[in-house]
């Protein structure tokens, strides 16, 4: 009996899962990428194949995208409809590889979204920021902590809450992690984040294995203290709160500052090649967003030392 659509995108999510290493937010986001998609095209087709999904169809689904409107009567935003779209070509690439005749990605096109400004912190805003905290609590050593380990390293956010204690080596300054995709590197800490690392656990006289723990709510001791590791939103929210504390004219977020290190590093006289390492990108296109402070580098150096004649 041959499998239903249904059953091939279950198997295609699964596949990303334990053979490519995808992240569980990914696979949540696929999986209501595709729903959303069979549940159209059954609409059309009841029991649709893959042979069902056709340029014709695509283009039909896409106009429906396009026209769709959600319980608020909102519009998708254009680089939404776009993720729609990555995630069905991503599933047609999977059919073919396993010999299922179907509409081939390469014929569906992405449309260009515009180009959302890069936004990153200067050098004063930084130093700012990394002196919001105030440092007579744990709490405000730990978000200390954060701020430093963030800009220092250009981990992710989803990265840094993983960071158990033992994963800390002050004496090399280096940290090695499983990033994004599965991929492991190394990132480096900064004489300053190894200095307030140091100092914040020094005051910690528990056993929980978490790096960055919460001070609010119960405690709860159990799998060697899992249940006290912060969240992403929780380190969103420690920015938001130093941000207006500071009154910073740049909404940071924990992407924010990865930007400002690459901008930083760039800015500073390093390759692109070199900041791809650091920051764990795959490719070296989503490296190249950041060359726009070397152009205004050079712009500087231009104004400098042409003659002007």
């Amino acid at each position: 009996m041959e499998k239903t659509l249904p059953e091939l995108s279950e198997e295609f999510l699964e596949h990303l899962e334990v053979e490519r290493g995808v992240s569980r937010l990914t696979i949540r986001d696929y999986r209501l990428y595709l729903r959303r998609f069979l549940m159209w095209l059954e609409k059309l087709c009841p029991s649709p194949s893959p042979q069902e999904i056709t340029l014709d169809n695509v283009r039909r689904y896409r106009l429906y995208l396009a026209h769709f409107t959600d319980r608020r009567n909102l519009p998708l935003k254009r680089v939404t409809q776009n993720y729609y779209v990555i995630a069905l070509r991503a599933f047609l690439r999977y059919l073919i590889k396993n010999d299922y005749p179907t509409l081939s990605p390469d014929k569906i096109d992405l449309p260009k979204t515009e180009s959302r400004s890069l936004l990153f912190l200067d050098k004063n805003q930084v130093v700012k920021l990394l002196n919001a905290p105030t440092l007579s609590d744990d709490a405000g050593l730990r978000d200390k902590v954060i701020l430093e380990t963030l800009f220092s390293t250009g981990l992710r956010v989803a990265e840094l809450v993983k960071l158990n204690k033992e994963q800390i080596n002050t004496e090399t300054r280096e940290i090695g992690i499983i990033g994004k995709g599965g991929r492991a590197r190394v990132v480096f800490l900064s004489e300053s984040a190894v200095k307030w690392l140091k100092r914040y656990l020094d005051t910690r006289k528990d056993e929980y294995q978490p790096l960055f723990i919460r001070y609010s709510g119960g405690l709860n001791e159990s799998n060697k203290g899992e249940k006290m590791r912060l969240t992403t939103r929780s380190v969103q929210r420690i920015l938001e709160k130093y941000v207006k504390k500071m009154r910073l004219s740049v909404k940071a977020t924990p992407h924010v500052l990865r930007h400002s290190l690459a901008t930083d590093l760039l800015i500073n006289g390093a390759d692109i090649r070199s900041v791809q390492e650091i920051l764990g990108h795959k490719n070296i296109t989503t490296t190249q967003i950041y060359t726009h402070v070397t152009n205004t580098r050079l712009k500087e150096i231009h104004s400098q030392f042409h003659s002007k004649f």
